[in-house]
């Protein structure tokens, strides 16, 4: 026996689904772009400043899932990105983002991490 459990989904005691993190990346957006930590990532690629694409290890089913994106210097003041969109329609293999800065220039950030759900 491998340990390993599979399933589809999770039913909650209510009869809905548990939707589940399906891939996750902490990185260092800044310099030599280099991942600190993850979950079905492959890579990471740096497009430019704030440009960045997240290379997913095991493909999604679909691309019609939802991320979260948190980004900062790691530092107490301007540690929050004022926002971070799609840079091109996700794709099953990869999400392309762009970090924002107040003034909403393209910016790179110390601390990037990127959550998918579905």
């Amino acid at each position: 026996m491998s340990g390993n459990i599979n399933f589809d989904g999770w039913i909650n005691d209510d009869g809905s689904e548990n939707y589940k993190c399906r891939a996750w990346v902490n990185f260092n957006g800044t310099g030599t772009v280099a991942i600190r930590a993850s979950g079905n990532v492959s890579s990471i690629t740096d497009n430019g400043t704030g440009d960045y694409t997240v290379n997913f290890t095991t493909a999604m089913v679909d691309a019609d899932y939802s991320f979260v994106v948190s980004a900062g210097d790691g530092s107490s003041s301007k540690s929050i990105i004022a926002s971070a969109a799609y840079q091109q329609a996700p794709s099953t293999s990869a999400l392309r983002i762009l970090l924002n800065n107040s003034a909403f220039a393209d910016t790179d950030r110390a601390y990037v991490t990127v959550a998918i759900f579905r």
